[in-house]
Parts: structure tokens; sequence; C-alpha cells
């Protein structure tokens, strides 16, 4: 008995899944904004007159661009620092053992707390922003390139060191090609992560941005207008990840295949 599907991996028929899905999900909503009747909860409708409206008087692209600045980086700081700092305690079993302790502390501490201490800490400024959310990554880059380190095939490097094959070119043919899938998924999980974090940055201490316009439609009450925006966001990040994060992903695994 066959317990998993086979489903054939054609572009139409992904293409035609994903379509139904978007088309379910959207008439689930309007059928519970029909029944429900409230402000609470607003139809498609009405939300993408408001998503329009926002997007005619330039608040929209304005909020949504400081946003993707602050997101682009803290995931290059965060993806970058806990890159080196993952490889350096996997290769360095020391180093590890130093540092392990941190780790777990950092992973253990709520994203709220780091916010709130950066912003006393260096003010409310961007520094404080970006360093607060790129904390709370850091430490799931570090854990998961770790991890791919000691996974690393150590018999494929001693046979580039036995045909004395130069440092530079045994770390960027042999040793940082198997590092790719761990890499693809910390950026993953960041991007996931990152934006989540940047929100409630804004909403605590900045007076622009996606997170800020929440927290004042909050306070006004327009639910359309906080799922225009949270919509416009979410759609930004789906767009970054099939046009970039994928193309990238499929390009650093092409030796697989």
């Amino acid at each position: 008995m066959n317990l998993v599907e086979s489903v054939p991996r054609t572009g139409i028929n992904t293409a035609w899944l994903r379509v139904i899905s978007f088309i379910l999900l959207l008439l689930l909503w309007a059928i519970s904004a029909f029944f429900a009747q409230s402000r609470v909860l607003p139809d498609p409708w009405a939300v993408a007159i408001v998503f329009y409206d926002h997007l005619i008087n330039g608040s929209l692209l304005f909020d949504l661009g400081i946003t993707l600045c602050r997101v682009i980086a803290a995931f290059v700081l965060a993806m970058v620092t806990g890159t080196v700092i993952g490889i350096l305690m996997g290769l360095r079993k020391r180093l590890d053992i130093l540092l392990d302790g941190w780790l777990i502390l950092f992973l253990n501490i709520p994203a709220l707390v780091t916010i709130i201490l950066c912003y006393v800490w260096f003010g409310l400024t961007e520094v404080a922003a970006i360093t607060a959310v790129s904390l709370n990554k850091i430490p799931n880059v570090v854990v998961t390139l770790r991890e791919g380190t000691r996974a690393v095939d150590r018999d494929l490097l001693q046979v580039a060191q036995v045909f004395r094959v130069g440092h530079r070119k045994t770390f960027f043919k042999f040793f940082l090609p198997q590092l790719y899938p761990y890499i693809m998924i910390a950026a993953r999980s960041g991007i996931a992560l990152i934006w989540k974090i940047v929100l409630v940055v804004e909403l605590l201490g900045r007076s622009n941005g996606i997170g800020f316009q929440l927290s004042v439609f909050f306070q006004l009450f327009d639910i359309a207008s906080i799922l225009a925006y949270t919509l416009a966001f979410v759609i930004v990040m789906i767009a970054v990840e099939l046009a970039f994060i994928g193309p990238i992903d499929r390009y650093a695994t092409r030796w697989r295949k």
C-alpha cells in the first residue's frame, strides 16, 4: 500500500494547484465576511479598494520601501555574521565549546526583550532597529551553519589536500558548495523571521514603515487598511522568494542534478 501520493511535477499542474488554492482562500474569506457583516472582517473587495487608494496616494509604496530597506540591511548583517561564526564554530571545537553557552543564551532571549534593550542602549535610531532585528536572527543562522559545517565530507577535503589544491580553490569548489543547502535554509527562514520582527521594531520605536502604520490603523480601528498593508508586504516577500531566493537556490544546487 502506497501511503504517499505521487503527484506529477509539471509546471502547469503546480501552477494550477496554486491558483486553485488562492481562489479557495479568497472564497473562504468572502463567505466569512458575508456572514460576519462586521467591520472586524471586511470582504476582499473592500480591502482591494483600500489597497488601491493607499497605492495611488503613495503612502503604501513609501512605507513599504522604508520597511524593505530595514529588512534587507538586517538580513545581510545577520546572514554574513551568522555564517562566519557558524563556520568557525563548526571547524574549531574549542571555539564551539567556548561560544555554545552564549549561543543557547541568545537563542532563548525573547525578541521583544532584545528590541527594548537596543532602543534603551542606542536610542530610537535606525542603528538600534537594525541591530535588534539582526541579533534576533544571528543565533539561528549560527546553529544552521555550524551543523552544516559539521556535516561536510572531510574525505573530499582530504582528497583536495592530497592533490595539492590551493586553499582558496578548496574552499570555493569543495567546501562551500556543501554548505549551500544550509545557507539557503538559513536565508529562507531568515526572510520569514526578519520581516516579522521588523514590523514589531517599527511599531515600538520608529515613525515610519509598515509596522508604524499598522499601529496607527489599529488605533483608528481601520481593519481594511491593516489587511491591505499586510497583504502588500506578504506579496512583496513572496515575490522576493520567487524572483531571488528560489533562482539562487536552484543555481547553487545545480550540481546535484
